[in-house]
């Protein structure tokens, strides 16, 4: 391992790497240095400007693929941030090519991720009154309903766009104990339909990830879409792990919908995000 100094912040990596272009963009408030995608990311602010960069290219400590593959991905990211732009989605500000990689620039968006692994690794994430997942589960129904409200209007965008969502999990969303507000990051992964399952087991957090992201050649689809919509329901109003009637915070009739959409057999879910959403909100009525 090597701990590399970035102004008054540090950076582990595998190697050593070149960052000399971060400096031109501000000052280095924050490193994010635990992630297993093959990016390293950081905070810096320039001013009252404060800018979130995501970079692939260094080797980080926890990515075990192809440096060279990370890359791509960071790259085929941004027609994905722009093609997908929406009031829910953080904003892909600017883009460009360093001599080891490549770097995705958004304004810093405020609030708390709710799967800060690097602070709060479970059991802590659900034990730790500072966790930001414990914090946001002991908010009231009505605000945890507003973030679902917030994460379905996007992903209703998102299959009238064409695309499927990968990789969504409570890792992309943040939320703002001051505000209320939430807000979705890290679509990186995010493609076109039709798509197929090429991996086996796919990219992504398995509490949420329906049965066919672990099936080669399985499509991926609106109703694989709609797992992950019901799979982040009982994150924040029930059990991810546990997902019964007694660990649920909301109405039983919210609870059947969110059952339904987490339905191993693809065709017991709802057909499409927009008919699950439609389903959900007639639910929140009763």
């Amino acid at each position: 391992m090597v701990i590399q100094t970035l102004g008054s912040k540090s950076i582990s990596l595998k190697e050593a790497h070149e960052f000399d272009w971060l400096s031109e963009l501000g000052d280095i408030f924050a490193v994010f240095d635990q992630q297993d995608s093959g990016n390293v990311s950081f905070g810096v602010a320039d001013g009252d400007k404060k800018w979130f960069v995501k970079y692939a290219g260094a080797k980080t400590l926890y990515y075990e693929g192809d440096i060279q593959q990370a890359i791509e991905r960071i790259k085929e990211a941004v027609a994905v941030y722009e093609h997908l732009a929406h009031p829910n989605l953080v904003t892909l500000h600017n883009h460009f090519a360093t001599n080891g990689g490549y770097a995705l620039v958004f304004p810093w968006a405020e609030g708390e991720c709710l799967h800060a692994h690097w602070l709060f690794p479970p059991p802590a994430k659900y034990t730790d009154p500072n966790s930001p997942t414990y914090k946001h589960k002991r908010l009231p129904v009505a605000k945890r309903l507003d973030t679902l409200d917030r994460i379905y209007s996007f992903h209703e965008h998102v299959e009238r766009n064409g695309y499927v969502a990968i990789d969504f999990y409570d890792g992309s969303i943040l939320y703002d104990f001051s505000t209320g507000v939430t807000t979705i990051c890290d679509i990186d992964l995010y493609r076109k339909k039709p798509y197929v399952n090429t991996m086996g087991r796919m990219w992504g957090s398995k509490r949420f990830m329906a049965p066919e992201e672990f099936q080669l050649g399985a499509a991926i689809d609106a109703q694989t879409n709609v797992y992950t919509m019901g799979a982040v329901a009982f994150a924040l109003l029930g059990n991810e792990n546990k997902r019964t009637e007694e660990n649920w915070d909301a109405s039983n009739a919210l609870f059947e919908v969110a059952k339904q959409a987490t339905a191993a057999e693809r065709e017991a879910r709802f057909p499409t995000v927009a008919a699950f959403v439609a389903a959900w909100q007639e639910a929140k009525k009763r």
